[in-house]
């Protein structure tokens, strides 16, 4: 006989979604360029495979060189799908790198700093209609992330330029100016004469 059901345990308590460590603010450098046109931005899909734009497109020419936005290691660095990408797994986090369409420089396991070059754009294989372009994405395990979330704010939105003071340097000296004296004040004002007046 089966026991009814309002015996029956109720089901545990669902757990909250885990939330999201932040993305820390690590990177030292752009992928391309010092300041490159953000062509197409981070579009996170609402569903695992729905659609949406998993990283950033950055503009760039063919063969300008790709640099690794932080210090790491590589952890891939071939052809997928023919198209060049590297991958670089971020020092000290659980967050990895991938840049596309790439000419890898490295190997799988060497050592990066930030803004050491991973390789050059590739004329080919972009996605970038009018243009080429690098498609940099960052991914923590399965899931990907907005990498423009690596860039502190100096390297995001640099404000205007200004001028520092040079320490170390000594400071050149003066070029000495002339104080008048009696000498210069004898010409302005000449002196009397020194012989006695005539009566």
């Amino acid at each position: 006989m089966l026991a009814p059901l309002a015996w029956a345990d109720p089901p545990p308590p669902q757990s909250p979604p885990a939330r999201q460590a932040p993305v820390p603010a690590i990177g030292r450098a752009w992928p391309v360029g010092s300041r490159p046109v953000v062509l197409r931005g981070w579009q996170p899909p609402a569903t695992v495979y729905g659609p949406g734009h998993r990283g950033v497109d950055l503009a760039a020419p063919p063969g300008a060189r790709v640099h690794a936005v932080a210090a790491g290691r590589v952890t891939f660095a071939g052809r997928v799908a023919g198209r060049g990408v590297v991958s670089v797994e971020l020092a000290g986090t659980d967050l990895r790198t991938t840049y596309e369409p790439v000419r890898p420089s490295v190997r799988k396991g060497d050592r990066v700093g930030a803004g050491g070059v991973v390789g050059a754009v590739e004329p080919t294989g972009s996605h970038c209609a009018t243009t080429t372009c690098v498609h940099w994405g960052l991914r923590r395990g399965e899931t990907y992330l907005d990498p423009l979330t690596l860039l502190p704010p100096w390297l995001l939105h640099p404000g205007p330029s200004r001028l520092l003071p040079v320490l170390g340097v000594p400071a050149r000296p003066r070029a000495a100016v002339p104080v008048p004296g009696p000498a210069v004040l004898s010409r302005a004002h000449p002196a009397e004469p020194s012989s006695p007046p005539r009566p």
